[in-house]
Order: structure tokens, then sequence, then C-alpha cells
């Protein structure tokens, strides 16, 4: 069964509690749940990782090299600042998603910047927590479930 790693970057954990008029009010665990469970009806193995440090971010990145199928990240601000997490998502050498829950081309302009973008296969963004599932029949057909 084909293994995909969602990883979600800072502040996601607040999902439901913060500007809910940006994120919605689903929570994370929800998001996690849902994941897995259409994970389970597509084929694939869904697990959730999320961490508000950079650093066990990159990590999380690198332990997919040669373990998952593919990756759906979530960089959440380190999308704008995150050089380490670029560079780990083109070490890993797995296929990744970048998916985000508001549009960041509506947003404030320093969201404009993206620095991991280019490292992924491509990028959802708009769709509140649909973004994520939406990646993730993005990556059956990168990974040709």
């Amino acid at each position: 069964m084909p293994k995909v790693r969602v990883i979600h970057g800072p502040n996601l954990n607040m999902l439901g509690q913060r500007e809910p008029h940006l994120y919605g009010s689903t929570t994370l665990q929800q998001i996690n749940d849902r994941l897995v469970a259409r994970g389970s009806e597509m084929g694939i193995e869904v697990a959730c990782y999320q961490s508000n440090s950079e650093g066990d971010i990159v990590t999380e990145i690198q332990i997919c090299r040669g373990q998952v199928d593919a990756i759906i990240i979530n960089p959440g601000a380190l999308t704008h600042t995150s050089v380490a997490v670029r560079d780990a998502l083109l070490a890993c050498e797995v296929p990744a998603i970048e998916c985000h829950l508001s549009n960041l081309h509506r947003r404030e302009e320093f969201r404009l910047t993206n620095l991991t973008a280019a490292a992924c296969v491509g990028q959802i963004s708009g769709f509140g927590a649909d973004s994520y599932f939406i990646a993730l029949e993005a990556v059956a057909r990168v990974i040709g479930r």
C-alpha cells in the first residue's frame, strides 16, 4: 500500500480556534482523521505530523526519504521564510504537494514570497480544509494510484 506523509507546519495545531474567518472552524484532528479515512478508501496509508519547530519539520521531511511515496505539506508561515524546508524537500527526493487553507495571493503582500513551492510537484490553496483532500487526490495521480 502506498504511503503518504502529511506534514503540518507552525500554528496549524490551532485550527478551529485561530482566525476562523480565514481558516475555518475545522480542527487539525478532524482534518487528520478525515485524511486517514479517505486515504484508506483510496488504498493509501496516510500518516500525519505537525510541529511548530522548523528543525523538527526538516527532520520529518528527511525521514520520509525512502520511507514514503509522497508528501503533502502545509508549511504554514515557513512557506515564506524557510530555505531549510525547501532544501529538505529537494533532498528527500519524494514528490511533494504543497497545500494551504487560504489563498495566499489574496493575503498580505509578504505572503506572495514562497520559498517552498518550487520544491514541490504542485500547490493547492484557497479551498479551506478541502485543500488537503484535493492534494490527496493529486498525490494519488502523481504516484499512479
